[in-house]
């Protein structure tokens, strides 16, 4: 079975909306004042380590648009990585990308695709696809990178059901810009 990770930026109080300077918040870009070379090495090798992208549409039509005309090794593996988007819409998508098979629904459709073969599954943003496969305990990893900010509400993924889910610490570090890594498990009993 392939493992589904989902790694997000995520702000003290606990919101991943606009890191890079998406224009949906007002403290766009809030990732920025705290780039540093041993966190963008930990990106770059997440995402060498990782197969394909599962991502939600509209993290895929700004990753569309972002990542193509970039160079580098990070960008030649964005570009290059098959990608599976979860949209209802009919359009073509281009970008090596193809359409979650939802017939019997997304949850099924995300399911199956673990079920097949390759290698480790990266859902990067897409917060409301990332709160879903939370709710229904897909998640095999959870990499919260947490950034020294406050940003005063905005998009959370962390589903508001009072359901209660148990994981386990896998990792920590934090990086020389005072970025922490925090990696969980989803605690099987």
């Amino acid at each position: 079975m392939r493992q589904l990770i989902v790694s997000e930026f995520l702000t003290l109080d606990g919101v991943v909306e606009a890191p890079g300077g998406e224009t949906s918040h007002r403290h766009a870009g809030w990732t920025m004042p705290y780039g540093s070379d041993d966190l963008f090495a930990f990106k770059l090798q997440e995402t060498r380590d990782a197969d394909s992208l599962l991502l939600g549409r509209r993290t895929f039509e700004q990753f569309a648009e972002a990542w193509p005309p970039r160079e580098g090794e990070f960008a030649e593996k964005m570009n290059a990585m098959p990608k599976t988007v979860v949209t209802t819409r009919t359009d073509e998508l281009g970008w090596n990308a193809t359409r979650l098979e939802t017939a019997a629904g997304v949850r099924e459709g995300v399911d199956a695709l673990k079920e097949g073969d390759g290698g480790p599954i990266l859902v990067a943003g897409s917060a409301t696809l990332a709160r879903s496969l939370l709710v229904w305990g897909l998640v095999d990893e959870l990499r919260l990178l947490v950034y020294p900010v406050l940003v005063g509400g905005g998009t959370r993924i962390f589903p508001d059901d009072r359901s209660k889910w148990s994981y386990e610490l896998a990792g920590l570090q934090r990086f020389s810009s005072d970025a922490v890594l925090h990696v969980y498990r989803l605690a099987r009993s």
